[in-house]
């Protein structure tokens, strides 16, 4: 307030100034002129003294009363934080009370188990768990510390090492949750302006991965080569400086989503012919494909060296936790130094790593356990091929056997209702655990929905018997 009087103090005496020195104001008599003078000043001090006189703040409004503020209350109707309640929200969960082996306690009773992923029958398996006691004797259940601070205990050095002799690799990392393996390898190798193409069908992990890498995502028609090739011409064509880019080819070796097999004797040639690396997940694979369980690269006989980058989630064959990406040195040692999941997060405890060394070394002193699941997958492919309204979309040699609706109702959200009565059917008539391909609303795998049954080691044939008759009992009740 006092600046503003100022100014309009300074900016009057500077035009009573000017007037008084103009030449025209030298011929007004003297007595005039000072009249003059003291007008303009009594004019100027009414108005300060108008301007001091005002209150430079409003005065307070009247509080509210106390029935006001009970009508304002009254009337206001908050906003929802979350969507209203349906009845799909609703939907309980089947819980399971048990082991997650072969035959499970699921709500109270016990049913033949084929939502779990345990191709090799290694859930519970008796040299696994004296592994696991052992190790929790002597180092606890873990450090709760990353790897580069405190984490590192002499078992992880074991277990990575063990996996990079098992597929012939020169080394090995190893991450403390399946999942967070490619949450956090995709980032640290593909960063924001490089090319990554991804098959469609990839599962929400690698979706993720992609995501949080922030490069330039190109996606191609589920396990097809030639839009695969057309992908990388089209990015060749049109991208003038695509050669000097990093580039990468994204798949996963048997997609969780499907049941597919990617062709990866096709996949390393377009690789070659254009120049890209190839990272491959390979969690539904190992332990499964190959002669002796060592996943896709023995599987095609393509050489493990032509395949950049190898991941894999241990939960799925080995029966234990976590996940590991697999080499050259110059990979796995990047990845030590700038990947979150290894980094940032707490140390695998030792008795998962332990539980993986065993689990291998059974594995590789025993493949009678991989004819087993390739024997119990023919039997189920045998028993459920010719379901009326479902159809068979996994390849026969998958251990995650999808099978779909032969026709859509042309809502993916409407064909996944149905699929689920099936599978709810199957559990309440039969006994028998299955699980519908759900996603969350962050997956954009395009695939149509499925019911997935995952095949083990330790199924017997009465439990293959089982699960066909219960899935054809289910489809001829609900799709009549």
């Amino acid at each position: 307030m006092e600046s503003a009087v100022m100014n309009l103090m300074n900016t009057t005496l500077s035009w009573v100034k000017m007037a008084v020195d103009a030449p025209s104001a030298r011929a007004v008599v003297f007595g005039v002129h000072i009249g003059g003078h003291l007008f303009v000043e009594g004019l100027l001090l009414v108005v300060i003294l108008f301007l001091l006189s005002q209150k430079s703040y409003k005065p307070p409004k009247r509080p509210l009363t106390k029935k006001e503020i009970d009508e304002l209350c009254d009337e206001w109707k908050p906003e929802s934080l979350i969507p209203p309640i349906t009845e799909e929200m609703q939907y309980e969960p089947p819980v399971l009370e048990s082991a997650a082996g072969p035959h499970a306690i699921v709500n109270g009773k016990e049913v033949v188990n084929f939502a779990s992923a345990n191709y090799l029958g290694f859930i519970g398996h008796e040299k696994l768990v004296e592994s696991c006691t052992s190790a929790l004797e002597k180092y606890g259940v873990g450090s709760c510390g990353p790897r580069g601070f405190y984490g590192t205990i002499d078992v992880h050095l074991d277990c990575e090492a063990r996996i990079a002799k098992f597929l012939g690799t020169p080394d090995s990392i190893l991450y403390s949750y399946g999942l967070s393996t490619m949450f956090s390898t995709i980032p640290a190798f593909c960063k924001k302006g490089d090319i990554v193409v991804a098959d469609e069908g990839v599962h929400w992990g690698i979706q993720n991965g992609l995501y949080l890498s922030r490069s330039t995502i190109m996606y191609f028609k589920h396990n097809d080569m030639e839009s695969l090739r057309s992908t990388l011409e089209k990015i060749t064509l049109q991208n003038k400086r695509a050669k000097k880019l990093r580039r990468y080819i994204v798949v996963e070796a048997v997609y969780q989503n499907s049941g597919q097999i990617a062709p990866l004797d096709e996949i390393v040639r377009l690789k070659e012919e254009y120049r890209y690396r190839v990272l491959i997940d390979e969690s539904n694979s190992f332990g499964v494909l190959g002669s002796s369980g060592r996943g896709i690269t023995e599987h095609f006989g393509v050489p493990i060296e032509k395949i950049d980058i190898v991941t894999a989630a241990m939960g799925h064959a080995l029966a234990t936790e976590g996940g590991f990406c697999t080499g050259s040195t110059r990979v796995i040692d990047h990845q030590r130094l700038s990947s979150s999941g290894y980094v940032f997060s707490a140390s695998l405890p030792p008795y998962l790593a332990s539980a993986a060394i065993t689990a291998i070394d059974i594995l590789d002193s025993n493949h009678d356990l991989i004819m087993n699941v390739r024997k119990n997958i023919s039997m189920l492919w045998k028993g459920i091929s010719n379901v009326p309204g479902l159809s068979l979309a996994s390849d026969p040699l998958s251990p995650v056997v999808c099978l779909k609706l032969k026709t859509s109702t042309g809502s993916s959200k409407e064909d996944l209702h149905i699929l689920e009565k099936i599978a709810q059917h199957m559990l309440n008539e039969g006994s028998v655990f299955v699980a519908t391909t759900k996603r969350s609303f962050l997956d954009k795998c395009p695939l149509p929905a499925g019911i997935r049954l995952l095949v083990s080691a330790a199924h017997t044939e009465a439990d293959l018997l089982q699960a066909s008759e219960a899935l054809k009992k289910a489809v001829t009740s609900i799709l009549g």
